[in-house]
């Protein structure tokens, strides 16, 4: 079977002609990093099977980042097989560049030009005379018309077959006049002639990857740097000279302009409005529209299946553990979560929106410069965002960071973005004790943790974990009204997700959570009784620990030993240990009702509670996102990244705890006088240390004074 590359620009439509030439259903975004490892799928065009491999958006044969060279690596062991070059119409000068570097490989191509939402395009091209140009076959297709794809299948199915000798650019002989081209092509006589001008090139533009793959000493051969504007004047240039013949200008705005950038994209204004935006979606996920769906899903759950499961059981088998099993174990655990679904499938549409519009690139450009000062890159927040998703998924994304320092402290402050699982956590408790304020307690409780991780990556680049200067390449997609397929493709993709997380790990942890507390050591059935469980006896072991943070009960420290399987298992976890009768009530005012009972395993008080969402926010990430974080960043940075959580947790949860209860026992104003003290004494601590750091310092008194 015949292996054919798809390769071109971040946003070019690759993932999109993927799909449709695989009937795949790939994530596609308006995001450089989307593919952070090549997928790979068969399809069949004209009667033969081919393997199609999607590679990680690139800019040139040049890699900047991880997933870049992935793709580069990939395409120089694999030169001699079909390469689709993908480019966007709108963009075409600009996609080009990559393009010129394939020619320069000698390599079999099929230049494929996406028209895909082109009603108003920005370019009109010459198929013929721009094949006639390049010395490749040009296709312009429509990745969502079936007519295209088809005739598309054919173009790849001649040109897999029929492998062309390529000529060299016509540009190459500008390139050959570099006074050091031809001493290095000389001392490359271990590489396969097609290539090596190619090679050449590299060398000359400072690739240290190529250089290194070619063993290339570049002690013998002093090489200009000015080599790298030379050879990029040249290549731009004749990409100017197709412009001219091939290309035809409709507009004359720059691709991905738009009047709504002096809005988005102000100084002053663009991170209020972000806020704004988040605000918004907390509302309508947590509250309102969010809160509707998950009451009559809830509702439907203990109503239809609750009641009529429980009730068969009973009428069939009337052993006690067995109905336990059925109504607290499965039902209670299982149903307590399922209720949530509505608000994690509206948070996920509205995530996706913001990507599919083109907003969530411009949201990277304002982020840069503040970024940049915590030693991270713009490209980061991407990750951070889908972070509020899953945080097993975001930290994968972590991979497109050039800079390995970078990509460490990314990773790890992926978890401290407060994931979609922890929302059946603020709900249930959140609105227990605050009701409408739930939404400002919600919403502060996301902002914490952003701000944790900014406070956290300033520390780390001050010390272990310094930057170094990255590139940040990024284009503007076009604003528009997001694509409704692609948004149910990403919701689904999701949805499934969580339904499998649910049918296999949270189900199976929810079976055991009910075993350990309903069963003694002795293996005796002691749920409704006085008697001890084995749960209950790990959990009044480490209890104690949590006394000096309001929560220092049994049952919610299980509970949180049981949410390190996966976060959605802490509100089925204290369903299961309050004993949640399913057969009356809605299950959620059940659990509520339950914390606010002294009595009950698990109970809390508002400022406990309070405390308690603080912890979930930061104390671990789940295990799939340890084992994540463990196989892109190593076990030491894994473990150093847990300690700093379960320290942070503690500290801002003792914190939060007491300054509850101070400000409910001397009102607001004695809080605002502490914390003035606090900002007073820090200054003052930080005002010393730097003075006594100076490097001016006088050497008789030890301060910075004037020389007499």
């Amino acid at each position: 079977m015949k292996e054919i590359l798809l390769i071109g620009n971040p946003n070019t439509g690759k993932t999109t002609l993927f799909n449709s030439l695989t009937k795949s259903n790939e994530h596609i975004g308006n995001w450089h990093g989307v593919t952070v490892e090549e997928k790979r799928k068969k399809f069949n065009a004209g009667g033969e099977d081919f393997e199609l491999v999607d590679l990680p958006g690139i800019y040139s044969l040049t890699a900047l980042s991880f997933e870049e060279q992935v793709a580069v690596d990939y395409i120089l062991n694999n030169s001699d097989k079909l390469i689709i070059n993908i480019c966007d119409l709108n963009n075409l000068q600009r996609n080009l560049y990559l393009t010129l570097g394939i020619l320069e490989l000698k390599a079999n191509v099929l230049l494929a030009i996406n028209t895909m939402g082109t009603k108003k395009p920005f370019n009109e091209v010459d198929v013929y005379k721009l094949k006639r140009e390049l010395g490749v076959e040009v296709f312009l297709f429509n990745p969502s018309k079936k007519k295209d794809i088809n005739e598309l299948k054919l173009v790849i199915k001649n040109m897999a077959v029929k492998q062309d000798v390529k000529n060299p650019p016509s540009y190459l002989k500008e390139i050959q006049k570099i006074p050091e081209y031809n001493k290095i092509k000389n001392n490359l006589n271990n590489l396969e002639k097609e290539k090596l001008d190619f090679y050449t090139i590299k060398i000359l533009e400072k690739d240290e990857k190529i250089t290194e793959k070619c063993a290339f000493n570049s002690k013998n051969i002093e090489i200009n740097s000015e080599n790298i504007q030379k050879i990029a004047k040249i290549r731009y240039n004749y990409i100017s000279c197709i412009s001219e013949h091939c290309i035809k200008r409709l507009k004359n705005t720059a691709y991905g302009e738009s009047k709504l950038d002096k809005l988005i994209l102000n100084r002053f204004l663009s991170i209020p409005i972000f806020l704004g935006i988040m605000a918004l979606i907390f509302y309508l996920t947590f509250f309102s529209v969010g809160a509707y769906f998950s009451g009559l899903l809830s509702d439907f759950i203990q109503n239809v299946v609750g009641k009529s499961l429980v009730n068969f059981i009973s009428s069939v088998c009337n052993v006690p553990w067995v109905i336990g099993l059925i109504e607290n174990g499965i039902i209670a655990g299982i149903g307590s979560i399922l209720s949530f679904l509505p608000q994690v499938v509206l948070l996920f549409f509205f995530l996706s929106i913001l990507e599919d519009s083109g907003y969530l690139a411009r949201l990277a450009f304002s982020f840069e410069d503040i970024f940049k000062k915590l030693g991270l890159s713009g490209k980061s927040v991407y990750t951070l965002l889908m972070g509020f998703g899953c945080s097993a998924t975001a930290t994968l994304t972590a991979r497109n960071m050039e800079d390995k320092n970078s990509k460490i402290k990314t990773a790890m402050l992926t978890p401290y973005m407060s994931c979609s699982a922890k929302l059946p956590i603020y709900a249930v408790l959140g609105g227990a004790f605050f009701g409408a304020a739930n939404l400002l307690v919600v919403f502060c409780l996301y902002l914490l943790g952003v701000v944790v991780a900014i406070i956290l990556s300033m520390i780390l680049e001050k010390t272990a974990l310094k930057s170094k200067n990255q590139s940040f390449i990024l284009e503007f997609p076009p604003y528009r009204v997001p694509s409704f397929k692609r948004i149910l493709n990403i919701i689904g993709d999701n949805l499934k997700q969580f339904i499998v997380r649910i049918g296999s790990v949270i189900f199976a942890m929810n079976i055991i959570i009910w075993l350990l507390g309903s069963f003694s050591f002795s293996f005796e059935y002691v749920a409704g009784t006085n008697k001890v469980s084995m749960l209950e006896t790990f959990g009044r072991i480490l209890a104690p620990i949590f006394v000096p943070l309001g929560f220092g009960n049994w049952g919610a420290t299980s509970a949180l030993i049981a949410g390190l399987v996966a976060k959605e298992v802490i509100v089925s976890s204290i369903a299961i240990f309050n004993g949640i009768d399913v057969s009356s009530g809605s299950m959620t005012e059940q659990v509520q009702s339950s914390i606010l009972n002294p009595a009950s395993a698990v109970f809390f008080t508002p400022a406990s509670a309070l405390s308690y969402m603080v912890f979930c926010l930061i104390y671990m990430p789940c295990i799939a996102t340890m084992s994540v974080l463990n196989k892109e960043i190593g076990t030491k940075w894994t473990v150093i990244s847990i300690i700093i959580e379960l320290c942070i947790a503690y500290v801002l949860s003792f914190l939060v705890y007491n300054l509850y209860n101070l400000v409910a026992s001397f009102g607001a104003a004695y809080l605002i006088i502490i914390l003035i003290g606090i900002v007073i004494i820090s200054a003052s601590i930080i005002y010393i240390v730097k003075h006594l750091k100076s490097k001016d310092k006088c050497k008789i008194c030890g301060y910075k004074c004037k020389k007499l």
